[in-house]
């Protein structure tokens, strides 16, 4: 893959939509020690987002980052702002999506005071606000730079055309398009999504890489064929794990998206690196699609 990139996250990148989501809430130490099993296995990256653990994950982070100052200097942090639940804070009563330059400012000032740090390295649009004109969107992402607030601005969940017409705003500095992506959600090799990526020199990030569970959830006919593949093929790469796989299938791709890992168990976190080092067969690629799809490439 070219190394003419815009941004570049690397493979892999640990992503904190899970974080809070167990009975037994991690100490900020125990979130330090978590961080730093990343940056030993190569992952510099945490990915988060202000509505993530209904707007808590945030200060979590912080709370680790003030237990282990030094951390602030070796992660790359990325967060997402844009999506609003009903709560007294934002003064809304619906779900709805705010990407207007107020809005973007506000929330990333929030953001860097939450987790105790001066700069993003990466701010995300987190859904397209239908709302919002393009332009107003494109001056808050501005204002981010020109402040400091951030080093690189992108979006997730931008349709090719949306990414287009906000990216020629930003004077194509747009540094990713975070999609969801696994072998049960295919989209962005289909919907031009990827192709845009290859062509502007655009790494995509890939959420959701294991489908949110779906491949492990018996009562799901798509993931259970999937499994039964995956486990199939595991002796053929050194009894690989699962997901290990499954992350070789999203690498494999010429647009390399950069995968975001959720897993709050550690080592779930080194299996799944491991994807990394793996090389799948043309055959086996297109094998786990076929168990995907249950069918054959048309």
């Amino acid at each position: 893959m070219s190394t003419n990139l815009r941004y570049n996250a690397g493979d892999f990148a640990y992503g904190t939509w899970r974080l809070l989501d167990d009975a037994t809430q991690p100490t900020p130490e125990e979130l330090a020690a978590r961080f730093e099993l990343c940056l030993e296995l190569g992952i510099d990256v945490l990915d988060t987002a202000e509505i993530y653990g209904l707007y808590a994950v945030e200060a979590a982070i912080g709370g680790a980052l003030k237990a282990a100052p030094e951390l602030k200097d070796k992660l790359r942090i990325v967060t997402k702002a844009g999506i609003n639940i009903p709560s007294e804070e934002k003064g809304v009563g619906v779900n709805q999506y705010n990407a207007t330059s107020e809005n973007i400012v506000t929330c990333v000032e929030k953001s860097l005071r939450l987790m105790g740090i001066e700069q993003l390295d990466l701010f995300l649009v987190h859904r397209p606000d239908w709302l919002t004109h393009p332009e107003d969107t494109a001056a808050g992402l501005t204002k981010l730079i020109e402040s400091g607030k951030a080093k690189h601005v992108g979006v997730s969940n931008y349709t090719i055309h949306q990414f287009a017409t906000l990216d020629k705003l930003m004077g194509g500095t747009l540094a990713t398009n975070q999609v969801e992506f696994s072998p049960l959600c295919m989209d962005p090799i289909y919907d031009g999504t990827f192709d845009q990526c290859l062509q502007g020199k655009v790494r995509a990030m890939a959420w959701s890489p294991l489908a949110g569970g779906r491949i492990f959830d018996p009562a799901d006919e798509a993931g259970s064929r999937l499994l039964k593949k995956l486990k199939n093929l595991s002796p053929a790469y050194g009894d690989a794990p699962v997901d290990a796989l499954v992350y070789a299938w999203l690498l494999a791709c010429p647009a390399k998206p950069t995968i975001v890992l959720g897993s709050n168990k550690p080592e779930r976190i080194k299996s799944g690196v491991a994807g990394g080092s793996i090389e799948l067969s043309r055959e086996d690629w297109y094998g786990i699609w076929e168990a995907a799809k249950g069918h054959g490439i048309p």
